[in-house]
C-alpha cells in the first residue's frame, strides 16, 4: 500500500496546515484528495490557524481490496500527533481518493529507557587515546587529509566533515575493561557550529561564520593498537548510552 500512504501524505499536508487568510487556496489544494461533492474545506470552519510538519507514514490498516486507513505521524508545535485517514482505491482506474473524515489522535509517548550497568572501564588505556582521539577529531572536522591518515589503520582511508564543524573538545572517551589490540571505544565530542552563513576556512570571531555553536555527539570507534600505537580502522554513531 505505498501508493496509499504516498496519497495519504500529501493529502495530510494540505489538510493539516490553515490559515484564514488563505482558505480560499487551502481549499484548492485539497480539491484533488476528496470526492465529488465534499465540502471544499472538509470540515474546517474557516476560522482559526494550524500549522503542521515533519508527516511520516506511522500505520496502514487494511480493510478490504479497496479501503484502508492510513495513519501518518506528525509534529505541531511542541506536540506529536497522529492522522487517520481513510482511503478508497479504484483498481480499474489506479485512482485513490479520501473516502471519509479524518481523525487526529494524540501519538504514544515515549518509551521507557532502561538503565544499563556502567561498564568497567580501562582507565591506563583511556588516558593513552585522549590526546590522540582528540588529536583525531580535530582533523576529522577540517577533513585534514594529511593529519588524518596519521591516525587511520593500515590500508583504512577515513574522511571528514570538511569544515563544516570545528572541534571543540572531546567531552569523554569510554574503553571498557577488555584485553586485545582491537577495542571498540565510545566518544563524546563537542562540535562548534555556524550560526549562520556556511563557515569560513578561518572563522573569525563577530562574523557570521563564528563558530559560536555548541553541539555534543556520540560515536564508537574501533581502534587498533600497532607497534604500540592506536589506530583508527572504523567510525560511526553510537549506540544507546550506558550507566
Amino acid at each position: 500500500m505505498t501508493e496509499a500512504t504516498s496519497f495519504a501524505s500529501q493529502f495530510a499536508a494540505v489538510y493539516l496546515n490553515f490559515d484564514a487568510v488563505r482558505a480560499s487556496e487551502r481549499a484548492g489544494r485539497l480539491a484533488p484528495f476528496l470526492p465529488d461533492g465534499a465540502e471544499p474545506q472538509f470540515g474546517w470552519d474557516g476560522l482559526g490557524r494550524m500549522s503542521a510538519g515533519a508527516i511520516q507514514p506511522y500505520d496502514t490498516r487494511v480493510v478490504d481490496g479497496s479501503n484502508a486507513v492510513v495513519t501518518l505521524m506528525y509534529q505541531s508545535g511542541n506536540r506529536r500527533q497522529l492522522l487517520s485517514v481513510p482511503v478508497f482505491y479504484d483498481p480499474q482506474t489506479g485512482r485513490f481518493v479520501v473516502s471519509g473524515r479524518p481523525g487526529i489522535l494524540p501519538a504514544p509517548s515515549a518509551a521507557n529507557l532502561p538503565v544499563l550497568p556502567t561498564p568497567e572501564r580501562d582507565d591506563a588505556v583511556e588516558r593513552e587515546l585522549r590526546t590522540p582521539m582528540a588529536n583525531f577529531f580535530k582533523a576529522y572536522a577540517a577533513s585534514d587529509t594529511a593529519s588524518l591518515q596519521q591516525y587511520a589503520a593500515s590500508g583504512v582511508t577515513l574522511e571528514g566533515f570538511g569544515g563544516a564543524f570545528t572541534f571543540v573538545e572531546l567531552k569523554d572517551l569510554v574503553v571498557p575493561l577488555v584485553s586485545g589490540a582491537t577495542r571498540e571505544v565510545t566518544a563524546t565530542v563537542v562540535w562548534g557550529v555556524p550560526t549562520g552563513a556556511a563557515p569560513s576556512a578561518e572563522p573569525t570571531p563577530g562574523d557570521p561564520g563564528d563558530m559560536s555553536g555548541k553541539l555534543e555527539q556520540s560515536y564508537v570507534l574501533t581502534v587498533v593498537e600497532q607497534d604500540g600505537k592506536w589506530f583508527v580502522k572504523e567510525i560511526r554513531g553510537a549506540e544507546r548510552s550506558a550507566g
